[in-house]
């Protein structure tokens, strides 16, 4: 399995793009989140990526650095469709309200000859809490994180190589999610900011966390392999030097701080 992150800022970022990435491995690739426009497309190709393999998307929320991007998916995929130059369905993932939202922005934003493809050959799946799904021969367990600010799920990916990789969305860990971290390999977990930096980026008025609170999450859980994302722009040149440093205090597992772009093999 390899972790290629498309994005790893937080929602007003401009240096970098918003948190997205693709899990892929010989069975498919599956994308989770889009990004907040149409640089999603731009990051999938530089990434040597291509974005018609993007066949299984995962929408953790409907927060607008996490799903304006898949509208240009759909745009890009139905009008491909249209001019019979893309193979196969499109399958979307998500908790109700996201589903709900894209199934009546996504027709609006289309002409008839492309939205006529939703529904029809893009699939939106309605996922619940708990609820377990084969995708591209992985079981991905989702889960409601608890957010204490909007509908979020996250959820548990055990790989057909019997690993088990978590994403927690973009929110300080919850006492429910608790469960979903047993035996969990890799972590993928938001990291605001250092905790040496809260009074600068305020990152609990946000609610999100630091290095330091990820790390502690990490260590309480005996992960193995931790990775921060979801972070702040201002020090993208050092960000991995200075957040590796500030973690290693609190974690002793493998930390990882990638760029955008960058691959990860799990």
């Amino acid at each position: 399995m390899k972790l290629t992150m498309l994005g790893t800022g937080s929602a007003l970022v401009t240096e970098c793009f918003n948190t997205c990435f693709v899990l892929a491995d010989e069975h498919g690739h599956t994308m989770v989140d889009c990004g907040g426009g149409n640089a999603v497309l731009h990051q999938l190709k530089h990434a040597g990526l291509n974005w018609k393999d993007m066949q299984n998307i995962i929408i953790t929320h409907k927060h607008e650095d996490h799903l304006i991007g898949v509208f240009w998916m759909l745009r890009f995929i139905c009008q491909h469709m249209g001019k019979g130059e893309y193979q196969g369905d499109v399958n979307i993932y998500s908790h109700d309200e996201v589903i709900a939202l894209i199934q009546d922005i996504a027709p609006k934003l289309m002409s008839k000859k492309n939205s006529k493809f939703l529904n029809d050959r893009v699939h939106f799946i309605t996922v619940s809490d708990g609820q377990t799904l084969k995708i591209n021969q992985n079981d991905i367990t989702f889960f409601d994180i608890g957010s204490t600010k909007i509908k979020q799920f996250g959820f548990k990916m055990e790989t057909s190589t019997g690993k088990s990789i978590v994403c927690l969305g973009d929110e300080p860990f919850h006492d429910c999610e608790a469960p979903y971290l047993k035996d969990c390999d890799w972590l993928l977990h938001e990291a605001f900011c250092m905790y040496k930096d809260v009074d600068k980026y305020k990152p609990y008025e946000k609610h999100h966390s630091t290095v330091k609170e990820a790390c502690e999450i990490a260590t309480k859980y005996d992960i193995k392999n931790l990775v921060l994302y979801h972070t702040e722009d201002d020090n993208l040149n050092q960000r991995r030097e200075l957040y590796t440093a500030e973690g290693r205090q609190y974690f002793n597992g493998n930390l990882f701080v990638p760029n955008d772009l960058e691959s990860i093999d799990l």
